[in-house]
């Protein structure tokens, strides 16, 4: 029988209905209005840098403010989502980013950005565990890995938007007005949040019988969405747990140095303005848009074709590095600002094929109830791992970008070690192991 509509009059919803991918989608939007906010200060910071007298060592710093803040955050929201709903969950987190990113327009100095990149850093970070609880309590494992990296190429789009529009704007606005404007976007997309996400998939409106016995069918017997949220000690008593946190601690620092600094390394290895890194800066983000749904996808082909999650995730993540390392190897030798967007991208889509497979264990081996604290975890141990590396950035590029490059190749195989020799084999660690 189909559900009926949650408007009275309205014709029936068809037994096929895909709200859970209409779930994923504004979490998507979600998504590139995060990295919109995010990466506004980078692709202005050469004229922001400039009228308040400040230095690349500046930049690093806060960089580094808004990454622990940004940990803070993985951890403290992965616990609110558990505790109050996704709904809820991520309409607190985008409220108050989107707050902290208009207040850049009256900043002053160093400790005034800090300050509202602290607040940023912190409230940002629920769209991550938010997205893979919601992935955990809408998609069966099947299609998990594709819906997480739809909300992945989310980050991608936004990347992909934010220099050129950024630009745009700041030519249009000024740098504070452009700040403002980017600030409003966050409560736009609370409108239709509110209105679609009514409830969860057992209880929505909107949702087919069909569509509802697809997205529970491999929740069945794991209590997901009534069993008390598990402890952080009982998380980390699991190998798989401390295998994912060792791929976030290892492969986001690779992310992380091309969203916070490439704006940069254009400026300084090939003398760009600002319209200039709007005209380049989108171009390594397109591959990862790619990836983002490549490997989604794959890791869904491989479980339809009858391999089990464990091999279907493990392929598509290795099968990610085994693009990623080569290309950081051949951005040193880049000399041309295209050849090196190019290149720049082949690591961002072996990247974002990886880093989606990655992002979605967290659903493959627990609850609903405890995705969001596993997932802020992973965000924990992603910024711990970038933080190193962030420092690093001043040191290591006074000549050239080449040694970072190098540096954050050699992360790569050290992810693959933790994947197949820690991880242990993927599965649901909160119901009985087959045969038991």
């Amino acid at each position: 029988m189909n559900a009926t509509s949650p408007l009275q009059g309205l014709r029936k919803v068809p037994v096929r209905s895909a709200v859970r991918w209409l779930i994923v989608g504004l979490i998507a939007v979600a998504t590139v209005i995060n990295y919109i906010d995010r990466n506004a200060l980078a692709v202005m910071w050469p004229e922001i840098a400039r009228e308040v007298g400040a230095t690349k060592d500046d930049y690093a710093l806060l960089v580094t403010v808004f990454m622990l803040f940004y940990a803070a955050g993985q951890f403290l929201f992965g616990r609110v989502f558990d505790l109050i709903g996704t709904r809820m969950g991520f309409a607190l987190s985008i409220s108050v980013w989107s707050i902290s990113i208009a207040l850049h327009a009256v900043t002053h100095s160093i400790l005034s950005f800090s300050l509202v990149r602290a607040m940023l850093g912190l409230s940002e970070a629920g769209a991550w565990p938010g997205a893979v609880k919601a992935n955990a309590e809408w998609f069966p494992a099947r299609e998990r890995a594709l819906a997480q990296g739809v909300f992945n190429a989310g980050a991608s789009i936004g990347a992909i938007v934010s220099a050129p529009a950024i630009a745009a704007l700041y030519l249009w606005l000024g740098w504070r007005g452009t700040f403002v404007l980017v600030g409003a976007l966050g409560f736009l997309w609370l409108l239709p949040w509110l209105f679609v996400y009514r409830a969860g998939p057992d209880k929505h409106p909107w949702v087919s019988d069909a569509e509802r016995r697809l997205i529970l069918q491999d929740q069945q017997g794991a209590d997901a969405t009534t069993a008390a949220p598990r402890g952080v000690r009982e998380l980390l008593s699991h190998r798989q747990s401390w295998g994912m946190l060792a791929c976030r601690f290892l492969l986001d620092p690779i992310w992380w140095l091309f969203v916070s600094w490439l704006p940069i390394y254009l400026a300084e290895t090939f003398g760009f303005d600002i319209k200039q890194i709007g005209l380049f800066a989108w171009v390594p983000f397109v591959g990862a848009m790619l990836g983002s749904l490549a490997g989604g996808w794959l890791s869904g082909r491989l479980i339809r074709a009858g391999h089990s999650v464990d091999r279907a995730r493990k392929w598509s993540i290795t099968l990610g590095c085994i693009v990623m390392a080569p290309a950081l190897l051949g951005a040193v030798l880049a000399n041309d600002p295209l050849l090196a967007v190019l290149t720049i991208a082949a690591v961002l889509f072996g990247f974002q094929v990886a880093i989606g497979n990655i992002q979605t264990l967290p659903g493959d081996l627990f609850g609903g109830r405890s995705v969001g604290t596993l997932a802020g975890l992973g965000g924990l141990a992603a910024v711990a791992g970038t933080l190193i590396t962030t420092w690093l950035v001043p040191v290591l590029t006074r000549q050239s970008y080449a040694p970072m490059f190098i540096l954050v190749a050699a992360l790569v195989p050290l992810s693959l070690v933790a994947l197949w020799w820690l991880t242990g084999t993927v599965r649901r660690l909160d119901e009985p192991s087959p045969g038991a």
